[in-house]
């Protein structure tokens, strides 16, 4: 049976022993090896070969993202897998990491019990260390001997854009989990600073880290990047990113629409959850938005998108090609609802060409 090779690096021996345990118990994977810091793992990973290394940020000799840069040009087949503390600083490396490449993270167990951080470590890693190498475990297909010779399926013709562009838009909903960080890198600096309407996002992330994303992108972009906060009235030019472990919706307050945050269960396992999001766009601005679902596992966004293309709103979904993970988007584009399929590239020219007019006003 194939399975997927991990290297565990970090310094703490009982860590490495936890992570360890925990993975092996899981028949798909094998730990190949162990590395106490970043410099054992750049000469064990070309000799073990692994599929998915995780890595520590804090070690001594070589720390985690000095570790990652050199990986990604000795071994850049290994998808890296961060492990990071639940705090200020470990977020904002974190952040860092996965700008600079890393696959997705995992926060380190809190708890000094042994069975719960094993279960901690399966319950976040795991599924993880399976997205990120799923060739690994697909099972090879016999092919079917037939009398007669195949018949070749049709070619699928392309399928062009559902709609025009036309429409009087007024908010910009994105959004994204694996691989969000990096993607809302490629995405929102190159939007200009006179961008004519909000943009609401929600990232799959604890909190802490919301804030350190926002922090980033603030200082990359001419727009302005925030945290949001409760009754953050949404005016032009602004970036709101739901704050860990809050769902985030537009409402009506008055004559201003605002944000709202809050504690309600969680949806496709997530809070954030992107369908919160997208059903208050939807029954707030109707047809006069834009959905946009980026690199992500699962189909969060996929209710919440159906139901602001119901009300007329353009939804665009990032292609296959340049997603981490295609899951988010595969759902929309599987159901039908993407208008427009494109590379993470072309997706700020596409903005930018929805609000020419506007932009240059």
């Amino acid at each position: 049976m194939n399975r997927i090779k991990v290297l565990v690096v970090d310094d703490s021996p009982i860590l490495r022993k936890l992570i360890t345990q925990a993975l092996q118990a899981d028949r798909e994977i094998q730990v190949v090896g162990t590395a106490s810091n970043g410099k054992e793992a750049l000469e064990a990973a070309p000799r073990l070969r692994p599929d998915v290394i995780t890595l520590d940020i804090e070690m001594p000799v070589m720390d985690g993202l000095t570790a990652l840069e050199h990986l990604r040009r000795v071994y850049p087949k290994a998808r890296v897998i961060m492990f990071s503390s639940l705090t200020e600083k470990g977020a904002k490396e974190t952040i860092k990491a996965l700008s600079l490449g890393a696959f997705d993270f995992v926060t380190k167990p809190s708890t000094r019990s042994l069975s719960e951080s094993i279960k901690k470590i399966q319950e976040e890693l795991i599924p993880k260390i399976k997205t990120a190498a799923p060739k690994v475990l697909a099972r090879p297909v016999r092919p079917v001997v037939s009398p007669r010779p195949a018949v070749q399926p049709a070619t699928p013709k392309r399928r062009l854009p559902s709609r025009p562009l036309g429409g009087r838009w007024e908010v910009v909903a994105i959004g994204v989990s694996t691989g969000g960080p990096k993607a809302l890198a490629e995405v929102i600096p190159r939007l200009p600073g006179q961008f004519p309407v909000p943009i609401l996002i929600v990232q799959h992330m604890p909190p802490i880290f919301t804030a350190q994303l926002a922090q980033r992108l603030d200082q990359l972009s001419a727009l302005k990047v925030v945290e949001a906060q409760e009754g953050n009235p949404l005016v032009p030019g602004k970036v709101f990113i739901a704050p860990g472990d809050y769902h985030m919706e537009v409402r009506v307050r008055g004559t201003a629409k605002v944000v709202h945050l809050h504690k309600g269960p969680p949806e496709n396992s997530c809070r954030p959850a992107v369908d919160v999001l997208f059903r208050s766009v939807a029954n707030v601005f109707g047809g006069r938005s834009v959905g946009i679902i980026l690199t992500g596992m699962g189909h969060d966004g996929l209710a919440g998108a159906k139901l602001m293309k119901e009300k007329g709103a353009l939804i665009v979904a990032q292609d296959e090609a340049t997603s981490v993970v295609y899951g988010m988007p595969r759902a929309i584009v599987e159901a039908g609802l993407a208008d427009y399929v494109l590379p993470l590239g072309e997706i700020p020219a596409f903005l930018q060409k929805i609000f020419v007019q506007r932009i240059a006003a």
